[in-house]
This record gives C-alpha cells, structure tokens and sequence, in this order.
C-alpha cells in the first residue's frame, strides 16, 4: 500500500485527508471543523481504541481482562495528549536532536496529559503521575504486569479514578474519564485555533 492509500480513520486514507485539508482553516468554519473532528480524529479513536476497549468490558468475566483494557488506555493517553499538542514522537539516534514539534520522551507526554487534563488533573500530581507511568503504563507495555504495587479494580464506589493510599485504578472510571475529556475535546477543536493548528500537525504527521 502506498502511502497515499495508508488507512488512517477507518477507510479513510492519507490522500482523503489531504484533499479535506483545503477546506480546513485555522479559526475557520466551526462546522468544517466539527466533520474533521468526526470523520479523522473520533472515528480513529472508536475503531482502534474505545470499541475494542467496549468489546472487552461486554465480554469480561472479571479475571483479568482489565489488564488489556488499561493497556489500551495507556496507549491512548499518549495518542490523545501528542494530538493536542501537535507533536510527533522521534528515536533520537547519537547526535540528533529534536526538531519542531517532535518529542522523544513517552513519560513527558504520558505525565503532562495527566497533569493537566480534566478530569485527570483532579487526581495526578507530578509525581504521583511519573509513578503512574513507571508501574502501570510501563509495567503492563512491558511486561505484561503492573509493578510497584498497583493494582487494576474495575470500578470505584465514589467515581474516583485513583486510590491512591492502596494504589489502585479503577479502569471503568478511568475510561469514563477518557470518554469526559473526548467530549471536551469536540467543542474545543472547534473553536480554539491553538486546538486547530495541533490537529494539522499531528494529521500530517500520520499521513507521512
């Protein structure tokens, strides 16, 4: 396949988007923005994140299909927080450095998303979420565990996301938080130019 037929949002491919970009401005049309929001971006998180994430939860017996359900979250966290900044991940090899935009630091990323995302931030400080991302993301990405004792549960009886003193997520909570912050993203992108201007990078960037 070519990278012009490379499938990026469903069946849509790198050479739809670049024709849809025309239409696109930055503090243009908020409708033309919401189809972008619709037809690139929500249509890539439910076909490869959050369907698979409602598949599991349907079919789950409570033995252990959390630890997949997180995973993906995980992976999502990192996706949703470079596509609000704009920025594209980059292997630095011996004396390379960053260019405009491109990041090579995972944690940086994973860390600043729950920092300061709604309604994330309400629960992660820095060094609660740099734990966070050495015992759960890494430990379930890289070994299929979590480690430093945390402990995935499926739902919290107060809706919060963390408990912090017994280290334990809550990955029901947790995706209704993903799904909170989705939401917002809808009405934002289409009226913050900020917003706008990351969503071109990081669509370019995938179509490469």
């Amino acid at each position: 396949m070519s990278g012009s037929d490379t499938y990026i949002s469903g069946w849509k491919t790198a050479s739809d988007w670049r024709a849809f970009i025309s239409h696109l401005t930055v503090g243009g049309d908020a409708e033309t923005w919401l189809d972008a929001f619709e037809q690139y971006f929500n249509t890539r998180l439910e076909l490869r994140y959050l369907n698979p994430i409602r598949i599991l939860r349907e079919n789950g017996t409570f033995q252990g299909e959390g630890f997949a359900i997180l995973a993906i979250q995980c992976t999502l966290i990192e996706f949703l927080e470079s596509t609000f900044q704009g920025v594209k991940y980059r292997y630095l090899r011996r004396g390379e450095s960053l260019g405009p935009h491109e990041y090579n630091s995972s944690r940086d990323v994973f860390v600043s998303f729950l920092c300061n995302r709604e309604p994330f931030a309400n629960e992660f400080d820095e060094k609660l979420a740099t734990d966070f991302y050495i015992g759960v993301r890494c430990g379930l990405l890289h070994e299929a565990r979590t480690k430093n004792g945390w402990r995935i549960w499926a739902e919290s009886p107060n809706g919060k996301i963390i408990h912090v003193a017994d280290r334990i997520v809550f990955r029901n909570n947790f995706q209704i938080g993903l799904e909170t912050l989705i939401s917002w993203y809808r009405r934002a992108l289409q009226m913050e130019p900020t917003l706008q201007e990351a969503f071109v990078r990081k669509f370019d960037d995938l179509c490469h």
